[in-house]
């Protein structure tokens, strides 16, 4: 018999509804054809990666030399972690040494190695609303409890709110900035309160929470906005994150933790990650990988096109009647139910399947009343989803 636990999050509906629907949209596409269906349910990058991502792949792939395909240190290459700590060092704005990086298996690998490393049992996690739907799982594959803290109405931080959950529990606060699935990115004077706050309750408490700054999208942000670093601000910050989106390569699993160098336990807690890492059986990040991508991380890449899709998907929303919040980066449109369903959005995502669109219900990212649209997407199935999407709209619930 399986486990308790596991049994009862496999019987929710609402349970790997994203995955569900991008196999749902192949099965989909066999029987109506791939241009008459609308699938916008999984973030899966569409751009190819760049060509300098490219080229280290080939040149990688021919190395036949002894010993190339074995174990290296846990923590990575020392090549490869110092190439993420020049990288980290250019977005934060602070020196960062090689040895505050650890190479993880993508970006998931990399919040499960910090939640690990930071959490005892029964501490809490605050996660402002929405949220990345994995958030759920990774805290409470640590025995974290979730504290879902809601954002304001654009989705900015809610910092008030998030003073009044902090408590002697309080372990971190993940912060997903461009945010899966709003695309707000958390500004500035957000983030410099956000640290603020932290600071304060640790004086206070004798416990300051980190930050895990969880940045897969950072790159992809639309005009001129940037991401605020976050290692000047707060000395307890542990950044995760991956190439998957930014150069387009999510199925090879490379992503990796940065402490802040600041922080008076670095050592401690990249001690912690190297140890983690190993222990949940990840044992070390790929080694083909780190080779390619300490060789082309800093490939120049044009997220224009994804600017154009949202652009277009935008029009096609305004043409349809819905309310949406505009994204300032990452890939996604949050979209709000319409009226006459009451916010119920797993009935809205199923009556669009009607239309043979697919997207994913807000609830399951904390956003109850909202659905997520993925345009990474090819062009032409935004284009051609206008008319589906305003009957959609349009046909009353049953």
């Amino acid at each position: 018999m399986i486990a308790k636990h596991v049994k009862q999050i496999l019987e929710s509906p609402s349970n790997g509804v994203i995955r569900k629907m991008f196999e749902e949209g192949a099965l989909l596409k066999q029987k109506y054809g791939e241009d008459n269906v609308f699938d916008f349910s999984i973030g899966n990058p569409d751009l190819d990666p760049p060509k300098e991502v490219q080229v280290a792949i080939e040149k990688y792939a021919k190395d036949t030399s002894k010993g190339t395909h074995g174990y290296m240190p846990n923590a990575g290459y020392q090549f490869c972690r110092q190439a993420m700590a020049d990288k980290t060092a250019k977005e934060q704005g602070v020196p960062v040494d090689f040895s505050n990086v650890v190479m993880c298996v993508g970006a998931g690998s990399a919040l499960n190695v910090a939640l690990k490393s930071l959490l005892n049992a029964g501490d809490e996690v605050i996660v402002p609303c929405p949220y990345f739907t994995e958030y759920d799982h990774y805290i409470h594959n640590h025995n974290g409890e979730i504290v879902r803290v809601p954002t304001k109405a654009d989705f900015s931080l809610d910092i008030e709110a998030i003073k009044a959950a902090l408590n002697e529990k309080t372990a971190a606060i993940i912060i997903n900035s461009p945010n899966n699935p709003s695309g707000r990115i958390f500004s500035e004077e957000d983030m410099t309160a956000l640290a603020a706050a932290l600071k304060a309750f640790g004086e206070k408490s004798g416990r300051y929470p980190y930050i895990i700054a969880d940045e897969p999208y950072r790159a992809i942000t639309y005009g001129g906005k940037t991401v605020a670093s976050v290692f000047p601000k707060y000395e307890y910050t542990i950044i995760c994150t991956s190439f998957a989106k930014n150069l387009s390569v999510p199925g090879e699993r490379i992503g990796y933790t940065c402490v802040n160098p600041a922080c008076p336990e670095a050592k401690e807690v990249v001690a912690a990650n190297i140890f983690c890492l190993r222990t949940m059986g990840f044992v070390n990040a790929p080694a083909f990988f780190q080779k390619v991508i300490a060789e082309s991380w800093d490939a120049e890449c044009d997220y224009s096109l994804y600017e154009k899709r949202r652009n277009e998907l935008i029009e096609v929303m305004d043409y349809a009647g819905f309310e949406y919040a505009v994204p300032e980066g990452a890939f996604y449109l949050f979209v709000k139910v319409p009226e006459g369903w009451d916010g119920d959005d797993m009935a809205f995502t199923n009556h669009l399947k009607k239309f043979n669109i697919l997207c994913a219900p807000g609830s399951g990212f904390g956003g109850k009343g909202w659905f997520r649209i993925a345009y990474c997407c090819a062009e032409k199935t935004i284009l051609n989803s206008r008319e589906a999407f305003k009957k959609a709209h349009d046909t009353p619930r049953d």
